[in-house]
């Protein structure tokens, strides 16, 4: 039998942008609704089931492709720190959770020292149902495509 530990996971990516860190955080803590309008081929819609945009608690519903695959997520804000730059979602309703039996995902963005952007660094956190379940890469991907392309948009904001 397989060990527990075997099937948790962790993946991480740093993306460079060249919008300031606070922006950029405050896109996804206030105005994740935009997001869209950012990348429109990666995510669909974004729409607040309860609770208030950026606050610990409140649950998003977001519509995006993966792999040319339509995936719809309800996640709930589980962390909030403004003066990190920080916020973290975890899945609490989708297909992914036939995969994974805990997904989290954590976006922390640093400011550049000594001028202008900031670095966005990505933690996904999971645990997969069985040892034949891929590790989640294709999502981490996405999260470095989706960076980029809100970084390109709110530099034409």
């Amino acid at each position: 039998m397989a060990e527990a530990a075997n099937l948790v996971g962790k993946l991480e990516a740093d993306v460079e942008i060249k919008v300031s860190a606070e922006k950029f955080h405050h896109m996804w803590a206030g105005r994740v609704h935009d997001l869209p309008k950012a990348t429109p081929d990666k995510v669909q819609n974004c729409e607040l089931q309860e609770g208030d945009w950026g606050k610990v608690g409140s649950v998003v519903i977001w519509s995006y492709v993966i792999d040319g695959v339509a995936i719809v997520c309800k996640d709930r804000v589980e962390e909030v720190e403004p003066e990190k730059n920080l916020i973290t979602f975890r899945v609490i309703e989708s297909d992914l959770l036939k995969m994974y039996k805990s997904f989290v995902s954590t976006i922390q963005v640093t400011p550049k020292h000594g001028g202008p952007g900031g670095i966005v660094h990505w933690d996904l956190e999971y645990e997969k149902v069985s040892e034949e379940v891929d590790h989640p890469e294709s999502h981490l991907q996405l999260s470095v495509e989706v960076s980029k392309d809100i970084d390109e948009y709110l530099l034409t904001e």
